[in-house]
């Protein structure tokens, strides 16, 4: 017969075990495309005026090294709002692209555990959205090559040697981790991170949108890019993940340079994952060509039709931010290539809506 005691302790630990995480409710996004510019990691009054200047309210700022930390992404969003505008986002280097992770290195629990306390340190901050990408040897590129007016682009030509490269690190072929790897220790390493990512994320109430492969190539160097390099593999990871929390950031020119490898255009894409909410961020870039060799243009000089992916955006009622990304070095310096690119977009932008009848 149970005891009196016995009894007591199991009622006692009941309400524990039946106990459900608390999760902090997603920030409710006003309406309209939020066009937003990318700052520098510690940010001037120069810098802060140019972002008014050209009319912009958004921010996103990025970190690494020793300055992700709590105190600075506080300094960080303090002194962008004494600007009177607002941080979307700060990144963080030392957790975006992460070889442990993506691979299963030694260290891959110890850089999930620094991402959490990324997260933690964000929300701490008042901040409810990041981007994360998932590739497991960086960004590739070869040597850069003129877009018009000969002004300096970044390029991928699968015929010249491309490298990756991401903060202080290389990766080059026939294989940049000393060996192949193969799709299924790619998709269970993913399920490894996000499964452990995704209740701390909900708990935060943060958003974390992937962005895809770039460029989104089968496999480069041993390492298969096989999730976030087609609509299949989104749709599949997100799945996976199965929070409102874990979305997309859609990086168009990464969608153009993959073309017909991503299984949809970008505009069914957009309406795909937008009915799903789980659009969350834009990165607004065009190419001349997709793969397997491309240069990234000027907005207004790419084969993707730009205007309808903004119009496409406005009809799905996409409320999260879109970034001008990867500017070619345009003569004047950053700003004048950054002028030039938001102008471009928030007169599409004003076209679109005005095309369809929504106010401002």
């Amino acid at each position: 017969m149970q005891s009196r005691r016995s009894f007591t302790a199991l009622a006692a630990a009941a309400p524990a075990a039946l106990a459900v995480p608390t999760k902090r409710p997603l920030e409710s996004w006003a309406p309209g495309v939020k066009i937003s510019l990318q700052i520098p990691a510690d940010p001037s009054d120069e810098d802060l005026n140019f972002t008014r200047q050209i009319g912009v309210g958004y921010v996103n700022i990025p970190s690494g090294g020793a300055t992700a930390t709590l105190d600075n992404f506080r300094r960080l969003k303090t002194r962008v709002e004494s600007a009177g505008l607002k941080v979307w986002n700060i990144g963080n280097s030392n957790v975006h692209n992460m070889p442990e992770v993506t691979l299963n290195l030694p260290g891959r629990d110890q850089k999930i555990e620094e991402y959490k306390q990324f997260l933690r340190n964000l929300a701490s901050a008042g901040i409810y959205y990041t981007t994360y990408a998932h590739m497991g040897n960086g960004i590739w590129s070869s040597d850069r090559e003129p877009a018009r007016g000969a002004a300096s682009a970044r390029a991928f030509d699968a015929a010249k040697n491309p490298k990756g490269y991401w903060a202080d690190k290389t990766f080059s072929a026939p294989f940049s981790h000393g060996r192949r790897f193969t799709e299924k220790e790619i998709w269970d390493n993913f399920e490894y991170f996000i499964r452990q990512v995704t209740p701390v994320a909900e708990e935060l109430g943060i958003r974390i949108g992937i962005h895809p492969d770039d460029p989104p190539q089968p496999e480069l160097a041993g390492v298969p890019r096989c999730i976030f390099s087609s609509f299949e593999g989104y749709r599949r990871a997100l799945e996976i993940a199965n929070s409102p929390n874990i979305g997309m950031c859609l990086c168009c020119g990464c969608w153009l340079e993959g073309g017909k490898l991503m299984g949809r255009d970008v505009f069914e894409t957009i309406r795909y994952f937008a009915r799903q909410n789980k659009l969350f961020k834009i990165h607004f870039r065009n190419v001349n060509a997709p793969l397997p060799h491309f240069v990234e243009t000027f907005v207004d000089d790419g084969y993707g039709d730009m205007y309808k992916i903004m119009r496409t955006l406005v009809e799905v009622d996409f409320r999260g931010c879109a970034i001008a990304d990867h500017v070619p070095n345009m003569v004047g310096g950053r700003y004048a290539g950054f002028a030039y690119a938001i102008a471009y977009m928030k007169a599409h932008l004003d076209r679109a809506m005005a095309d369809i009848g929504k106010k401002a």
